[in-house]
């Protein structure tokens, strides 16, 4: 399985832009950096920003590196002052190597504490104790004496107490100053410590996303407290989308614009980069790298095999723009000779990477390659203990259109049968017009371009037993097939609808004992019952549709795709004018009345019909 946590190893040619980051950081000399990494969940944001922290590793006597992430802080402290606080104990660490500066440190950290306490505090005992005028630091009293330890800190100091450890710990010498003066002192402090220690200060935040609205504004507020200082860089991953949301939550009632909100976030962004997106090569290349790095861990292929293959892959997309492409040949060229089973599986990548990118449910987001994938061989390691043998390519090929064509991947389900050994014939169908662009696709798969080519992704499923991959794909929804998912009252409506001939009293109040559920799994089962019998040519062989969907219009579109099956070359007059009541059979009565098979009285019936 592949672990869904940021990495900084690269597979889609992120170290490129990380680089390129790194330079800009290096480059300002002096002067404060602040740049953001924007896009959507399970782009990579967090893993560029790590491949960016990488670039510094080397370099640790310039730059002190402080990584946060506020997410890990909601609900236990809060954000501001806990950012603050690492980037104290940072610098302190960073001072330690002369006492003159170790002061200046603590001296620092002491201005935070203050800041801290401000937070905490209420008007009146900060007065009290620091000297703050009354107003400016706006908390109830009752916080701070919790935070304290005192019943009374007023009281308290009055008769001349000795102030607990921890208020103490908080102010030590403290005296009597303003807030904003504070402020700029602790920015002042912290600049000149940066100064004299000769380092530069990179702040990476990550996953500001993940947060509550108040946790996120108060993660900015801090930033925005540090930032452009000089010899100061920040790096902030979030989706930007977000954190509008957050700047509209924080500042409702006030009648914000979405142009205010965007101009918050912006002007602590100096350099803004969203993570880019994955084409059709970094597809490819990047599920291909899975495989491979699978089989390294599995054993199945050398360690030195895999970084030779993980250089070409970054070599050859570096050169995508002069049309060396990935393509199959240079997929199947990072297999080792004579591994059949990777040869194939580079194969698959070639096969599945353009419609995981066309696909708007995945849209190679590099998260959600992952989690397809893992499912993909979850489901192998469960198909070998149940006597399932289904291939790999097999399984990608019915959960890529479980994730991107849900409805379409239910219909098929309804359809297979233990009747018909789990073979869906018009999946059949289906895959043989897809290859003729002109023609159309028989309900229900529709006339979308992502079916069509997903109807051509090999390999083909019409002949293949569908059964067990049904049983393997519960983890997504619990298929309807083979009679015992009737109950007593379906099985009775199942029986009922093979003897019918006619429409009866005595049958709608069975399809209504049975229930919209029920009625529509009996209708199929019959329907797959009457299969070598039915001939096409009589009315009453469609009684088993047309008087379910009376009663449960619901379970027209079901009824749909089992009247496709219909052969055109064999329709009577009487069978179609007995669908001209029923609206779910219009599409089918269309698609005959353009197909060239369809006799000529057959077409003028269904004409007379529609006009």
């Amino acid at each position: 399985m592949w672990h869904d946590n940021e990495t900084s190893v690269d597979y889609v040619n992120f170290r490129i832009v990380a680089k390129a980051c790194a330079e800009l950081i290096r480059n300002a000399g002096d002067e404060p950096v602040s740049i953001g990494i924007s896009g959507g969940w399970g782009v990579g944001k967090s893993s560029l920003v790590r491949m960016i922290e990488t670039e510094f590793e080397a370099d640790r006597a310039k730059y002190v590196v402080v990584t946060f992430n506020p997410w890990l802080y909601q609900g236990f402290e809060d954000a501001k002052t806990a950012l603050l606080q690492i980037v104290g104990d940072a610098v302190l660490k960073q001072a330690k190597s002369s006492e003159t500066l170790q002061k200046k440190a603590e001296g620092f950290l002491k201005r935070i504490n203050l800041l801290r306490l401000a937070q905490l505090g209420g008007e009146v005992a900060a007065t009290l104790i620091t000297g703050v005028p009354v107003g400016l630091i706006g908390k109830s009293i009752s916080a701070l004496v919790d935070a304290v330890g005192n019943e009374s800190v007023a009281e308290g100091l009055s008769a001349g107490k000795e102030l607990p450890a921890s208020a103490k710990g908080l102010l030590n010498d403290a005296k009597p100053v303003s807030l904003p003066h504070e402020i700029q002192a602790l920015r002042t402090s912290l600049e000149e410590l940066l100064k004299e220690l000769d380092i530069t200060l990179i702040v990476f935040v990550d996953d500001l996303d993940r947060c509550l609205p108040t946790t996120t504004i108060a993660t900015l507020e801090a930033i925005r407290l540090l930032l452009f200082l000089r010899r100061s860089a920040f790096v902030l991953a979030a989706d930007d989308t977000f954190v509008r949301g957050a700047v509209r939550v924080h500042f409702a009632g006030t009648g914000i614009s979405d142009d205010m909100a965007t101009s918050y976030f912006d002007k602590l962004i100096q350099i803004p980069l969203r993570v880019p997106r994955l084409g059709a090569n970094e597809t490819k290349a990047y599920i291909a790298l899975l495989f491979l790095e699978r089989a390294r861990r599995e054993g199945k292929l050398p360690v030195d095999a895999f970084n030779q293959a993980k250089q070409l892959v970054e070599e050859r997309l570096r050169e995508t723009w002069k049309n060396k492409n990935v393509d199959l040949v240079f997929l199947e060229s990072l297999a080792p000779s004579g591994n059949a089973e990777l040869t194939a599986l580079m194969g698959l990548s070639e096969r599945l990477a353009p419609l995981l990118l066309s696909s708007g449910a995945v849209q190679s987001n590099p998260r959600l390659i992952k989690r397809f994938l893992n499912t993909i061989f979850l489901r192998k390691a469960l198909a070998t203990p149940q006597g399932i043998d289904v291939d790999v390519s097999v399984l990608a090929k019915w959960h890529l259109l479980e994730r991107c064509e849900g409805e379409l991947a239910d219909a098929i389900g309804e359809m297979v049968s233990s009747v018909n050994d789990g073979q869906v014939a018009l999946l059949k169908k289906a895959e043989d017009e897809a290859k003729n662009a002109e023609s159309r696709l028989p309900p229900p798969f529709g006339d979308k371009a992502f079916v069509r080519e997903w109807l051509q992704l090999a390999p083909p499923l019409g002949d293949y037993d569908l059964r067990g991959l049904l049983h393997l794909s519960r983890d997504s929804t619990v298929r309807d097939y083979g009679s015992d998912d009737l109950s007593a009252e379906g099985k009775l409506l199942r029986d009922s609808l093979v003897a019918a001939r006619a429409q009866s009293e005595a049958l709608d109040d069975k399809i209504r004992t049975a229930g919209e559920r029920q009625a529509a799994l009996a209708m199929s089962r019959a329907w797959e019952q009457k299969r070598p019998s039915r001939k096409w040519q009589k009315a009453e062989e469609l009684f088993i549709l047309t008087e379910v969907c009376r009663i449960f219009p619901s379970a027209g579109p079901r009824a749909a795709a089992l009247l496709a099956e219909a052969p055109t070359a064999q329709l009577t007059p009487g069978l179609v004018f007995h669908l001209k009541s029923s609206s779910w059979a219009t599409e089918s009565l269309s698609k005959w009345l353009a197909d060239s098979n369809t006799p000529p009285n057959i077409k003028k019936v269904i004409q007379q019909e529609q006009n």
